[in-house]
């Protein structure tokens, strides 16, 4: 056993222990929550109020709770809206918006924030708190938990999530599986990506014995769009550029997705994330970046790689976070100014001295 395992071994334990142990529990994942983020933790909290339950579970599945157990759920988001795309997960009633969250928790959990920043309006709360558990699978985090569950080689939060609730001692249902089966879908690509691996599919295997649907999940999380996305979609395909000898040559394509894009055709921001899906598919260019105008004016950029070229370090350098194929960071500015910014990191972190 490795020492690192061993570490992570004791956080686990100290991370039941803390459970078991509270009687009120607070779960946060980060704002604009996608599939892996909210799904996890809904899938938690159906798992926290199984086993916490007037302070027990099912003989057959012991519980570290001593006491019933209250449990909050949110992301701290203002205005307080589940994204379109992710209200077929079963737990909304499990929901709280954040004015409701409580300012000192006495264990509060957050899922798939790699900063304390991340948790919006709830980042005061993280804070406050008397324990602290950090469940994430981002090599950015910045480990600002008292508990911190972070296994880089995880390809989703969700298969963090999937063992905290087996340590809890609760067997999967099918409303915690759609929850955890969403996240794994999410950031998997739909077990595409090179995250991919066995246990991803040992785990899918798991969750679908309970009687999920993929096909139906797939449909929610990719396959609906309204009419006014072609709209947006068009515009933003129509000022796309190629940067052939960005990346160290690899190329690099990116566009843009404003206020008045959206505003034309009365979509909310997040109609705006699967714009990069489609221009990540350009050959001439290994690396994808979208810049997405958001309410107040300010850019928030998404970044992939198709391998070669390492999009983490640069979002991270630019006070973003994320994976090495798949990151983001915050910005303001002509979108000239931003797209520059970013080739001028990632040029650096693709250079030979920087260890490729």
């Amino acid at each position: 056993m490795t020492a690192e395992h061993t570490e992570l071994e004791a956080e686990w334990a100290r991370a039941i222990k803390a459970l078991g142990g509270a009687t009120e529990i607070c779960l946060a994942c980060h704002v604009r929550p996608d599939g892996d983020a909210l799904g996890s933790m809904l899938a938690v909290a159906h798992a926290l109020r199984t086993a916490g339950a007037a302070g027990r579970t099912p003989p057959a599945s012991p519980s570290p709770f001593t006491a019933a157990v209250r449990v909050v759920a949110s992301f701290g988001d203002r205005p307080f809206e589940i994204p379109r795309i992710l209200r077929f997960l079963p737990g909304a009633e499990l929901l709280s918006p954040p004015d409701r969250f409580p300012e000192r928790p006495q264990v509060m959990v957050t899922f798939d924030a790699a900063s304390a920043d991340r948790l919006g309006v709830l980042e005061p709360s993280a804070a406050a708190a008397e324990e602290l558990i950090v469940l994430d699978h981002h090599p950015s985090n910045t480990r600002f938990g008292t508990v911190n569950l972070i296994d880089e080689a995880a390809a989703a939060t969700a298969v963090l999530a999937f063992e905290l609730i087996g340590r809890l001692g609760v067997g999967i249902t099918r409303d915690m599986a759609l929850g955890l089966y969403a996240g794994l879908v999410t950031d998997t690509g739909s077990f595409k990506y090179s995250s991919t691996s066995p246990r991803v599919h040992e785990m899918a295997a798991l969750l679908l014995r309970t009687g999920i649907e993929p096909g139906a999940v797939a449909r929610e999380l990719w396959d609906r769009s309204p009419f006014g996305f072609l709209g947006l979609l068009g515009a933003a395909l129509g000022r796309a550029r190629l940067e052939p000898a960005a990346a160290a040559g690899r190329g690099l394509v990116w566009t843009t997705v404003t206020r008045a894009d959206r505003a034309a055709h009365g979509l909310a921001f997040e109609a705006a994330e699967s714009v990069i899906d489609v221009l990540r598919r350009i050959d001439e260019a290994d690396v994808a970046v979208v810049l997405k105008e958001d309410d107040d004016g300010c850019w928030q950029v998404s970044a992939r790689s198709k391998g070669q070229a390492d999009v983490g370090r640069a979002c991270v350098a630019l006070g973003g976070g994320g994976h090495r194929l798949a990151a983001g960071f915050t910005a303001s500015g002509p979108a000239s100014d931003v797209i520059a910014a970013f080739c001028r990191q990632l040029a650096i972190v693709s250079a030979p001295a920087g260890g490729r």
